[in-house]
């Protein structure tokens, strides 16, 4: 039997975006071309692969035991494609210390196999001096926490954040909260900071560590509390804002910025869209925007 890898990629994108619509705009194409590629592929095998219904796109049964096997065939196929030509491209990504979480190592995974004639270099900072690095072209990509006046770039997911500390942590109202934070120049600091300031709660830094995994040990020993993405939070915290009567923390976005245009590229670009996304259940059931005509273009 042979296969058709453009099906094939159309399946692994429907079956990652559970959504036609999506997978058509991460593809380039259009709905319709979606939908008769994957019937090309599921009359060629013989079996339903995609469950459709008006609300709600899932792999069948079939379509489950055959998404890695997918995977893999598309990985050897581009492996293929990328030997024929041996002029090795440089890719500079940043992502923020506090958007990047256990799925790191499979978004650059997921990039290698994708190109295997591409260096990925990767810098681990926070959204502050990435935006910065990005704007001064040190970066080709970034993964980032929206800044307030910041209105490029495409929205992968929405971003949440809680007041986290261990059980047996203690805080008495009218005390100076004990906070634990990354460097001044961090953003969350502020945000932190400035909720506290905000509704008349004294506080005092008693840990400041050098980056978000730090601040997650300090935390983690019941030494202070601090604000972490809910998805990120450190194992064996709870959320304390009721506990303590501490304010609610505004909600973000994480953005994906890039100024890769050529088409080797934004396939890259593509694929880390897509792996991203897949390691975010709760932003899958939100359509990508676009907050300029530049990355619109680029049809990530």
């Amino acid at each position: 039997m042979t296969l058709d890898v453009d099906a094939i990629r159309t399946f692994v994108a429907v079956a990652d975006l559970r959504s036609f619509t999506r997978a058509a705009e991460t593809l380039g194409s259009t709905q319709g071309a979606i939908s008769v590629k994957l019937k090309r592929l599921e009359d060629r095998i013989g079996e339903r692969l995609i469950e459709r219904t008006p609300r709600l796109v899932r792999l069948s049964a079939r379509g489950a035991v055959f998404l890695e096997p997918a995977r893999e065939l598309l990985a050897a196929h581009d492996r293929a494609v990328a030997s024929l030509t041996a002029v090795r491209r440089h890719f500079r990504l940043g992502i923020a210390t506090h958007v990047g979480g256990a799925e790191v190592p499979t978004l650059l995974a997921r990039l290698s196999a994708h190109d295997p004639a591409l260096t990925i270099e990767v810098r681990l900072d926070d959204s502050r001096d990435l935006l910065a690095a990005f704007d001064r072209g040190e970066l080709d990509a970034a993964i980032v926490r929206r800044e307030d006046d910041r209105r490029d770039g495409e929205v992968l997911a929405p971003e949440h954040f809680g007041w986290y500390a261990t059980p047996d942590f203690v805080y008495r109202a009218g005390e100076p909260l004990r906070l634990a934070a990354s460097a001044p120049s961090c953003s969350i600091r502020d945000i932190v900071t400035g909720a506290l300031d905000a509704v008349g709660i004294p506080w005092t830094q008693v840990f400041l560590g050098c980056g978000s995994f730090a601040v997650a040990e300090a935390v983690s020993a019941g030494l202070a509390a601090a604000v972490f993405s809910c998805r990120l939070a450190p194992p064996g915290t709870i959320e304390v804002s009721r506990k303590f009567g501490l304010p609610p923390l505004p909600a973000s976005e994480i953005l994906l910025l890039s100024t890769l245009s050529d088409p080797q590229s934004r396939e890259a670009l593509r694929t880390l869209a897509m792996a991203f996304r897949e390691h975010r259940p709760a932003a899958s059931g939100a359509r990508p925007r676009f907050r300029n005509s530049q990355m619109a273009d680029s049809s990530i």
